[in-house]
């Protein structure tokens, strides 16, 4: 959404008699657990192999990982929220132990084993939805919530790299030409998680919040598998911050195969696979 639209929007929502409610924003963070891997091809045998980003390249298995929520609260049982986590990672390699080819769209990359190689791998998580507060009482209520979710990939490679068209491979050799950096840049088509949540607030100002959220979907290329399962208390800080401590368990769980009509040469088949299990902590402030 366009910045110069979003407070013309908030405006609007908050000034509706039929949307009028209450609008909150959550900043907090946690450590996740990473796994990430591509199916690659060994220019040397011929063979394929799975490439793991962590063990092979250096990136991070462990990384601090912010999320930011935006939640809309209207016509007292219904809901709308946004959020957005990040996972970014660099590393730098200093003697790949493994040479490797990867394909993208139609140009093969041969990256050397001995040689200094610096990978990126970015990954960011949008997820849009809408609840229902199915069941209301006094100081609890029980929903189900209908969202989309939708991973945006930027995968990077900086270091002595060969390249050349698919056809002009020859028996796994690829050296027309050298480059400095190649990237590639992926977004998964918006992939549908259903939940349920529910609220309960046993001392007042103080809440016991849950939520279990799933999906699991083939389309296409891409398939995905998400579980988000979180049990936290909230708090008033004060009358319009609050503060949350939770337990989560959250695993996301992506493959995406890129096909290519050159069927001899294995394309970069990407799984991306990251999970967290423990605490963690948000503050938030309702308008």
């Amino acid at each position: 959404m366009s910045t110069r639209l979003t407070p013309l929007v908030i405006a609007l929502l908050g000034s509706s008699p039929v949307l009028a409610g209450e609008l909150s924003l959550e900043l907090g963070g946690f450590y996740s657990q990473s796994d990430t891997n591509m199916e690659v091809t060994n220019p040397n045998t011929g063979n394929n192999f799975t490439l793991d980003y962590e063990s092979d390249l250096q990136l991070a298995e462990n990384e601090f990982l912010p999320f930011v929520e935006v939640n809309y609260h209207f016509n007292e049982r219904h809901n709308i929220y946004l959020d957005w986590k990040q996972l970014h990672r660099d590393a730098e390699t200093q003697a790949l132990s493994k040479p490797f080819q990867i394909e993208i769209n139609d140009t093969i990359y041969d990256i050397k084993a001995g040689g200094r190689l610096n990978s990126t791998l970015n990954i960011d998580i949008l997820r849009v939805g809408y609840g229902y507060d199915a069941i209301q009482g006094s100081d609890y209520d029980v929903g189900f919530s209908l969202g989309l979710h939708t991973m945006f990939i930027k995968t990077g490679f900086e270091g002595v790299i060969g390249v050349c068209h698919a056809s002009e491979l020859l028996n796994n050799v690829c050296g027309s030409q050298a480059i400095p950096r190649i990237v590639d840049e992926n977004v998964t088509a918006p992939l549908p998680d259903f939940g349920v949540y529910a609220n309960y607030e046993f001392i007042p100002g103080w809440k016991l919040t849950t939520h279990a959220q799933y999906f699991y979907i083939k389309l296409n290329d891409v398939k995905g598998e998400l579980v988000d399962v979180k049990l936290g208390i909230d708090a008033n800080i004060t009358d319009n911050w609050r503060m949350s401590v939770a337990y989560n368990y959250y695993k996301v769980d992506v493959d995406i195969a890129q096909k290519s009509p050159n069927k001899d040469t294995q394309i970069a088949d990407y799984n991306i696979y990251y999970s967290f299990i423990g605490p963690m902590l948000s503050v938030s402030y309702t308008f």
